[in-house]
This record gives C-alpha cells, structure tokens and sequence, in this order.
C-alpha cells in the first residue's frame, strides 16, 4: 500500500505522472467554482473526463470498471472544507493517490 501526493498549484495544469507503473496525462482546470480533473492514458486517449475535485469519497470509485489499480482522493487541512478553493489547491487542499 502506498500514499503520496499529486503535486498540483491553484492554477489549470496538464502534466504526466506515473501510478503503478503506468504513465498518465492529467489535466486540471478551473470551472466556474470547482476544480476538474481529466485522465488520459500516455498517449493521451482520454480515459476519464470531468471529474470534480471534492472531499469524502474515492474520486474514481464510480470508473472501478477500468481497472486502473488506485484511488484519488481529495483532503483540505481546513476542518468541514468540501472541495479546493480556487487559490489552495496544492497548497491546503491535496490530490492524494492510494495505490494497493
């Protein structure tokens, strides 16, 4: 089991990160109040689109189908904060990756 962090900065990004073994493309983007997160695979073939950054719960419990071998998950270190703001994401607010 391991836990670690997806570095991210309260701006919109596309980067490449490896999660068990595999290379993926991820972009996250500001909309309107919340942030979003889409996942590609390496050669950027879009696996998951539209997925909003909020606490409580396995950002990719509903895509289990994929197979994809390891959960997101969003934590804020202010108590009773339900999703990133717009200028603390990466900063108190942290996309976590769970990998088994």
């Amino acid at each position: 089991m391991t836990i670690s962090e997806i570095p991210l900065q309260p701006q919109n990004q596309t980067f490449t990160t490896t999660i068990a073994g595999t290379i993926y493309k991820m972009t996250v983007v500001w909309r309107d109040s919340c942030w979003f997160l889409d996942i590609y695979s390496a050669d950027s073939v879009m696996l998951i689109g539209g997925i909003p950054l909020v606490t409580g719960s396995d950002l990719l419990s509903q895509f289990s189908y994929l197979g994809l071998g390891f959960s997101l998950f969003v934590v804020c270190d202010t108590d009773g904060q339900d999703y990133p703001t717009q200028d603390d994401l990466g900063i108190a607010s942290h996309l976590m990756v769970y990998v088994e």
